[in-house]
């Protein structure tokens, strides 16, 4: 027990040691609770070289799933199976009306047809009606009212605008179709919106007669605002974003040495 005793029995300088531990220790501890230090980051995901790259392997990756899509070609919408309805998106009930409508020996033969037997909505009706195919004889046989108003060409003030022209109202117009009319669309979504008239003749298929007969009833009316890049500094990468230059051939431009270029550029 003695000597048990002895391991609690302190002197003076002893006590100041063990004190002074003490206080350092719960000193550590309220340095470690109060003190809060910022994190370091490594690697800046906002910084706008790192955004840009995302973005072009975004792009990478959206075009790889587009590739992989199952394409999908021109059909008669009248000879149409029931899986075949089931892989264009039309629900059970809508294939039935149009096998019920199909069953009195009645035609369809026209993208309005279809949409009034099946009642699909407007956005199935924009994905299936460029697929449509139907006979010359029945296309020919249907003169639109564009082509009785041909010459016809409107005012500025009561053209439509070009850059909320539906496909409906592009089918219109004399040679303008629903693949034709689809075209437009998508390329219109492409762009961002037309910013001038005469975009219309980078739409594939599009004759200078074509276009002249739509610009007799459209115009752009609320272009796309056009964003200038400077040339000499401008990287491939954002040379790329304008439309009709891909990023190889960005690249391209920028290697060929004594290139001449202008202080700008529009997209």
């Amino acid at each position: 027990m003695p000597n048990f005793k002895s391991h609690f029995e302190f002197d003076n300088q002893q006590r100041s040691g063990i004190l002074l531990l003490c206080f350092l220790i719960v000193g550590l501890f309220c340095v470690l609770y109060f003190y809060k230090p910022s994190p370091v980051l490594l690697l800046d995901t906002s910084s706008p070289q790192i955004l840009k790259q995302q973005a072009y392997l975004d792009s990478l990756r959206q075009e790889a799933l587009e590739k992989k899509k199952p394409k999908r070609y021109a059909f008669n919408p009248n000879f149409i199976s029931d899986y075949k309805a089931y892989t264009l998106g039309l629900s059970a009930e809508q294939f039935d009306r149009l096998s019920r409508y199909r069953s009195k020996n009645m035609w369809i033969n026209s993208i309005e047809d279809f949409k009034r037997v099946t009642k699909a909505s407007d956005s199935l009706m924009a994905l299936l009606g460029p697929l449509f195919k139907f006979p010359d004889w029945v296309v020919k046989s249907k003169p639109s009212k564009a082509q009785k108003n041909s010459s016809l060409v409107l005012s500025y003030k009561d053209k439509i605008d070009l850059n909320i022209a539906t496909q409906t109202q592009l089918q219109e117009v004399r040679g303008i179709g629903p693949a034709l009319s689809a075209r437009i669309i998508s390329y219109r979504l492409k762009l961002g919106g037309f910013s001038v008239d005469k975009q219309l003749l980078s739409v594939w298929g599009l004759s200078e007669g074509v276009v002249a007969n739509v610009l007799g009833s459209f115009t752009v009316k609320t272009p796309k605002e056009i964003i200038q890049i400077a040339v000499n500094t401008a990287s491939a990468s954002d040379i790329a974003t304008i439309s009709g230059i891909s990023y190889d051939l960005a690249i391209a431009d920028l290697g060929i040495p004594g290139l001449a270029r202008k202080n700008s550029i529009s997209i």
